[in-house]
């Protein structure tokens, strides 16, 4: 009589797999179903069955089977998760970036923590962020000199009793730049037909500013204002615990005279790199991947699965053989293999995670960019040897 309580025979049908893997997480899916019978005829056939006999039953290479699919799916995620993690990070756990299935759902997030951040500094030059930027103003009091900001002015918005102001800019109200480039003469003549054209109608910058790109009004305007503010303003100012100082000190004969200032309320402000709650990915231990469905795998990654699942079969089975040092026979005893099958088994485990993550880390972003790179430079140096057509007449 054997040893061992279970041997190995051949299955005969794809139900036999539901119910029979540890943990059945894709025991619903038809085709884990069939190729876990295809695969444990491979295995079985790999180590030497029908003709040497095999000490486990078809449900320990369906656990194989099941345990090398997790694994392909472990290592995808890991690969997904060093390329995305930036563009993820701080994206809801159950948005629309996250297939129900895995990871196999399209990257739609382009920027995603770098424009998050970049919006946060750009804040503070007035082109981005999430905090509303306020009006304030103060009136100019006698000879006063320092004004609480709290109490001495009015504001847009009512601070509460923790808020504190950050002013970004302290101005008199003064005409707008674009106001100093404007032609008077420009809606007169034979221009108005063609400034009708453009919609300008009779109140526009000149022909020769509207073919310009619109940028070069741009600099001109941020140019008139720098000029002012440099050169024209009556007042610089400091601001320490909200309290405004004036420089030079007003004299009397400004009474009345207004001043305006721009602020953010501090509270306002959120820290994108910290402030995140539970229902937000903010590191890999919460991004939201999950396995990935069996019948979504290529038949290359189908190929490795096989490939491992042998491989583990091959410890489990040489984890079982190392119990019994040899087997007695009716006139001697045969020696069993077990720990040469743990130490193949391992082996061929450590080659195929191998040459899975070289391939991964060979297709990863960063080396497609340098791929990219490299192409790129070398078309360059191509064309810097062709010579330039030259044309006569």
């Amino acid at each position: 009589m054997s040893k061992f309580l279970f041997l190995y025979s051949e299955p005969t049908s794809a139900l036999q797999v539901t119910g029979s893997t540890p943990h059945g997480i894709y025991d619903t899916d038809s085709e884990f179903q069939s190729d876990s019978l295809t695969t444990c005829k491979y295995v079985a056939s790999k180590l030497g069955h029908p003709v040497m006999q095999l000490e486990f039953n078809s449900g320990s290479i369906y656990a194989c089977f099941e345990e090398a699919v997790s694994e392909y799916s472990q290592q995808i995620n890991h690969y997904n998760t060093k390329n995305w993690m930036w563009e993820h990070y701080g994206n809801s756990v159950t948005g629309s970036n996250f297939s129900s299935t895995g990871s196999h759902q399209a990257e739609t997030s382009v920027g995603g923590l770098s424009f998050t951040l970049s919006e946060q500094y750009g804040q503070f030059v007035n082109v981005g962020g999430n905090a509303t930027m306020f009006t304030g103003s103060i009136t100019l009091t006698g000879s006063k000199q320092v004004y609480d900001v709290l109490n001495d002015s009015i504001l847009e918005t009512t601070p509460g009793d923790n808020d504190r102001l950050e002013i970004q800019r302290v101005f008199n109200d003064g005409p707008a730049a674009i106001s100093k480039f404007y032609d008077p003469f420009a809606g007169t003549y034979d221009n108005i037909e063609l400034l009708d054209s453009f919609g300008f109608g009779n109140v526009s910058p000149a022909v020769s500013y509207i073919l310009r790109p619109i940028s070069y009004d741009l600099a001109r305007a941020n140019a008139i204002e720098t000029n002012d503010l440099v050169r024209k303003s009556a007042y610089s100012f400091e601001l320490i615990n909200n309290k405004l100082r004036i420089f030079p000190k007003p004299e009397s004969a400004d009474a009345g005279e207004k001043i305006y200032f721009h602020y953010y309320k501090r509270n306002d402000r959120t820290d994108v790199t910290q402030n995140y709650t539970l229902d937000k990915v903010s590191d890999p231990s919460n991004i939201p991947y999950k396995f990935i469905t069996y019948s979504e795998i290529n038949s290359m990654g189908r190929n490795w699965i096989r490939k491992y699942t042998l491989a583990l079969a091959k410890e489990l089975l040489g984890i079982i053989r190392s119990k019994y040092a040899s087997l007695p026979l009716p006139n001697g005893e045969v020696s069993m293999d077990g720990e040469a099958l743990k130490a193949e088994g391992r082996e061929e485990k450590a080659n195929l995670l191998e040459e899975l993550n070289t391939f991964l880390e060979a297709v990863s972003k960063k080396e497609q960019a340098l791929t990219e790179q490299e192409v790129a430079n070398s078309q360059q140096e191509v064309l810097n040897k062709a010579p330039l057509k030259i044309y006569i007449g």
